[in-house]
């Protein structure tokens, strides 16, 4: 199993951006399609990115296409995303996990999270 520590998060401006990281445990990182998910106050958890696990496909949600960038290091067990052109709406607590990919779909392969990061992007 995969142990992740996400981290990165914070304030930032409608407009601005964060770059997020999560760490990962294990020596089976390098194995697994990675992705991003969030959860909104009173809101489900839905994704964001996904990436293969060699990096060179990535599915994105449409509502953070063009503005957002998901990358992995496998040599470091770390997977980011660039948030770039934030907006309120992207306010959400942000958990990298093990994914599964398809062509327009990212779901979390096991049920198991971590911390997450919040980001809080203000008007």
């Amino acid at each position: 199993q995969v142990q992740l520590v996400e981290s990165g998060g914070g304030l930032a401006q409608a407009g601005g951006s964060l770059r997020l990281s999560c760490v990962a445990s294990g020596r089976t990182f390098s194995t697994y399609a990675m992705g991003w998910f969030r959860q909104a106050p009173g809101k489900e958890r839905e994704s964001v990115a996904g990436i293969n696990w060699t990096g060179g496909f990535t599915v994105y949600a449409d509502s953070v296409k063009g503005r957002f960038t998901i990358s992995r290091d496998n040599a470091k067990n770390t997977v980011y995303l660039q948030m770039n052109s934030l907006k309120p709406e992207d306010t959400a607590v942000y958990y990298c996990a093990p994914a599964n990919l398809r062509s327009r779909s990212i779901t979390p392969a096991f049920d198991s999270w971590g911390q997450g990061t919040q980001v809080t992007v203000s008007s």
